[in-house]
C-alpha cells in the first residue's frame, strides 16, 4: 500500500503542469521568487516557534523531575 503526502496522492505530470501553469499565469514570472521567499520565511518562523515551544517543555519537565527528586529524598 502506498502512502501519499498530503493530497498529492494521485497527481500525475499533467495535473502538476496545469497547476504550475495557473500559478505562473496568476502571479507572473517576476512575482514567483518573491512568493517563494515569503513562503520560506514563513516556514523558518514556524520552525523557530516550534523549537522554542519544545525547549520550554523540556525546561518544565526538568523542573518537575528536580522537584519530584527532592520530594523523594525528603
Amino acid at each position: 500500500m502506498l502512502i501519499y503526502p498530503l493530497f498529492l496522492g494521485s497527481l500525475g505530470f499533467w495535473e502538476i503542469f496545469l497547476i504550475v501553469l495557473v500559478i505562473v499565469l496568476l502571479f507572473g514570472g517576476k512575482k514567483i521568487p518573491e512568493l517563494m521567499r515569503g513562503v520560506g520565511k514563513g516556514v523558518k518562523s514556524f520552525r523557530q516557534g516550534m523549537n522554542e515551544v519544545e525547549d520550554e517543555l523540556k525546561e518544565v519537565t526538568k523542573d518537575l523531575d528536580k522537584e519530584s527528586d527532592k520530594k523523594a529524598d525528603a
